[in-house]
């Protein structure tokens, strides 16, 4: 099985109907030479490279932008489409003052999985008091956090907010609270090893903005800048597969993880144990 942990559905036609709105995404989110395409085509994509479920992102920035990149309400359109490949998250503008109502109602009305966070573009830092009420919410439902980390090239997106250092008091404070920290906190990858060391509830993903091929980065990143074997022996419960898409593709990076030196039984929990883990899958099958 193979689940891509960090997707964002901007370009999914059935969402793209009013001009203005993808417009808007297009902007907020700096990705433009791509047009809307059907999610028979997603599917598609899926299939051929045997990806069997895809998160699927929003992103709430009203209180700084007066909209959504993608709402909950949009991904639960999406998911009601193809509920066996895609799995929903929601996103909530920790500013707004009816905030946490938001999201109990994507959790408990719209059955969204989880939680999305954008520190840089949401302008916030993680350990802020405000997000209190939405940690327990999500401790509440028992939903993860999908933190981005790291850098980002979206506009007004300060990297400051999303440096991973600024995530260890919410793991304190919150130990029962799931969270990845995407990216793996890309350029402060070694911030965030030092969290996914401390804290078992501290996950990563391997969607960092690579700048050349992939295949050439992920050895950079995954057998040189770090130790060869730190995924290995260290990190294989960690590090969920996550493709960033439409910035970035499987084609690609798939393969290019598929040729580092992963004994098959991390593979594994790379491409899916992990993620299983980390979203609640586990206990959903189980019942």
């Amino acid at each position: 099985m193979i689940i891509d942990v960090h997707s964002h559905p901007i370009f999914y036609k059935a969402i793209s109907n009013d001009a203005d709105a993808l417009k808007f995404r297009k902007e907020q989110f700096a990705v433009f030479k791509q047009s809307p395409y059907p999610i028979e085509t997603a599917i598609y994509e899926m299939d051929y490279m045997n990806i069997d479920k895809t998160v699927l992102l929003p992103l709430d920035i009203t209180t700084r932008h007066k909209g959504h990149i993608v709402s909950n309400e949009e991904v639960r359109q999406i998911v009601d489409l193809a509920p066996d490949r895609f799995i929903g998250f929601a996103s909530v503008d920790p500013h707004r003052p009816d905030g946490v109502e938001v999201l109990d109602y994507a959790f408990k009305e719209l059955g969204l999985s989880g939680l999305k966070l954008h520190p840089s573009k949401q302008h916030f830092y993680p350990q802020d008091d405000m997000l209190s009420p939405i940690y327990e919410k999500c401790i509440e439902y028992n939903k993860p956090i999908m933190f981005h980390a790291g850098m980002t090239w979206e506009p007004d997106a300060p990297a400051k907010y999303s440096q991973p250092v600024h995530f260890e008091e919410v793991a304190i404070a919150y130990p029962q609270l799931r969270m990845c920290l995407a990216h793996f906190g890309w350029p402060w990858m070694h911030e965030t090893i030092m969290l996914l060391l401390k804290y078992p509830n501290v996950y990563t993903d391997t969607s960092l903005l690579h700048m050349d091929n992939a295949k050439d980065f992920y050895e950079q990143i995954f057998t040189k800048n770090m130790g060869p074997l730190w995924i290995e022996r260290n990190l294989n419960k960690k590090v969920m597969f996550g493709t960033n898409a439409p910035r970035f593709r499987a084609k690609r990076l798939l393969p290019a993880l598929r040729e580092l030196p992963f004994r098959p039984s991390t593979l594994n929990n790379i491409f899916a144990g992990n993620a299983m883990r980390f979203i609640g899958l586990e206990e959903q099958e189980g019942r």
